[in-house]
């Protein structure tokens, strides 16, 4: 009986000894588990936090000269480089009555849009403003014995063309505008083109 009280007392002291390690190595389980899913969410929520960031837009630097007389027609590299001026009425978009924007022929950044041109029967395309003002700089020239306002792109520096006032309401101004120095974005392929936001502008 003595043999049988002591294995008993042996047997209970193993089991005793068993459960509490099992029940020491789930809670270790059970907060390991827990650490690493907080973990993950921390991880899905920074990651969300970051998809949610908008991307700064890329800075634009000009190409060298040498890049641009290989990237630009010898007319455009002539009209935005040399302050040239194209032919009237033979040029891409004197007549072009489509809708959608003008953007800078070398960087891009927008400059008119066809709400605001018009016909002016000089042969260049014309409008009345630009899209924003602070992408075009004007200057004075006093080329051909006589005194314009010369308008350049902010960050390209393209020549553009000349503003005059003799345009109709309601700037009264007519932006007279070198095609060579543009690029044409059909309203259609605005947000294809990364121009979504323009698409408010024909609303």
């Amino acid at each position: 009986m003595r043999i049988i009280k002591v294995l008993t007392l042996a047997l209970v002291l193993v089991l005793t000894v068993y459960f509490a390690v099992s029940a020491r190595d789930y809670g270790d389980n059970a907060m390991s588990n827990e650490t690493a899913e907080q973990t993950m969410n921390s991880t899905t929520d920074t990651n969300k936090t970051m998809e949610k960031q908008p991307q700064k837009p890329k800075e634009f630097v000009k190409p060298s000269d040498e890049e641009l007389k290989e990237e630009l027609t010898p007319l455009q590299y002539k009209v935005t480089q040399k302050s040239g001026t194209e032919h009237p009425f033979v040029n891409k978009y004197w007549n072009n009555h489509e809708e959608g924007i003008y953007v800078d022929i070398v960087s891009g950044e927008p400059l008119f849009s066809s709400k605001d041109k018009f016909e002016s029967g000089t042969g260049w395309p014309s409008f009345t403003q630009p899209i924003d003002p602070e992408n075009i700089v004007e200057l004075k020239d006093n080329s051909l014995l006589m005194t314009r306002i010369e308008v350049r792109s902010k960050e390209a520096d393209s020549h553009l063309g000349h503003v005059f006032n003799d345009g109709p309401p309601p700037t009264g101004l007519r932006y007279c505008v070198n095609s060579a120095s543009l690029r044409f974005i059909p309203k259609k392929d605005l947000k294809k083109e990364g121009y979504g936001e323009y698409l408010k502008l024909f609303q």
